[in-house]
């Protein structure tokens, strides 16, 4: 007996009849997907070279991540020696928020460095990955500057500061460093190395191996030492482990902000470096930078 197939078929205008059943077949069988995001340099505000890791530039970037279609994780590429606590927890926070709202899974991968507020950006993944080479750690909390008091007298500089309010100048660089000023500014820095030692805990919780003078007192470790420490929980890098757990057809898209308006606009792009990264928050960065010998 002679038996009749029906397939459901749609013709484009002026194309092809096209399998709609074949079609969204291969809809169904497209590798996996995982979106990144690289969160690499300083943590900040930013400055005119947009080179600040900061929420205001990262949002847009991180909902479009959580955003793509057929997503099985967000991965997050960290490269960053730290910076603002505040920013550090506000993009954490962030973070933490899209991925409980998506129901999606964040894997961190550490590159050359993920510590103070860099690794506290890698506690937003539910996974924490690095090379063994990598610099992990510094958790704690480091204020720095001059003192310029000396300077002054010595080349007969007098210095005039007016202030409205006792504790205005409080740390004042041109001035003797005062034993209440310090005691103030101890205090506040151990306020915030309590808040960053809190989200260490309630992040990576029975994982943790060692005690608080160890773990919390600033030392800093190679991926390998991390992994013992219970900082992480595997070495590897980003293509090698996406691949092991998703397929080796696994897609990756690199998510990205636009480039800063006066780069459009200029097309400042192409200018030197040395040009473009011109002023004190490039110093600021290089210090930074300059702590695990990058």
């Amino acid at each position: 007996m002679a038996r009749l197939c029906c397939y459901v078929t749609s013709r484009p205008a002026g194309g092809p009849m096209v399998d709609l059943r074949a079609w969204l077949g291969r809809l169904r069988t497209r590798p996996p997907l995982v979106p990144v995001v690289r969160l690499t340099g300083v943590i900040g505000a930013g400055s005119l070279r947009g080179g600040g890791l900061n929420l205001s530039s990262l949002n847009p970037v991180l909902e479009r991540a959580f955003k793509q279609r057929g997503a099985k994780a967000v991965a997050l590429s960290i490269n960053s020696p730290g910076g603002s606590p505040v920013q550090s927890a506000l993009i954490a926070g962030r973070i933490r928020a899209l991925s409980s709202e998506k129901q999606l899974p964040v894997l961190a991968f550490i590159e050359d460095v993920g510590a103070s507020g860099g690794y506290w950006l890698a506690l937003a993944a539910d996974e924490i990955f690095a090379d063994p080479s990598s610099i992990v750690g510094s958790i704690g909390v480091i204020h720095a500057s001059f003192g310029f008091a000396g300077a002054l007298d010595r080349l007969g500089i007098e210095r005039r500061l007016y202030t409205a309010g006792s504790k205005k100048a409080m740390l004042d660089p041109f001035r003797p460093q005062s034993p209440e000023d310090v005691e103030r500014l101890s205090a506040i820095l151990h306020e915030l190395h309590q808040g960053f030692k809190g989200t260490v805990r309630e992040r990576r919780g029975q994982r943790l191996k060692g005690g608080d003078e160890e773990l919390f007192e600033g030392q800093i470790w190679t991926g390998r030492g991390a992994l013992e420490a219970g900082l992480i929980d595997g070495l590897g890098g980003l293509h090698t482990v996406l691949k092991a757990r998703f397929g080796d057809k696994v897609r990756l898209p690199q998510m990205s902000a636009p480039r800063p308006w006066w780069q459009r606009r200029l097309g400042l792009e192409a200018w030197p470096r040395a040009l473009v990264d011109a002023g004190l928050d490039s110093l600021a960065e290089r210090a930074l930078w300059s702590r695990y010998g990058l």
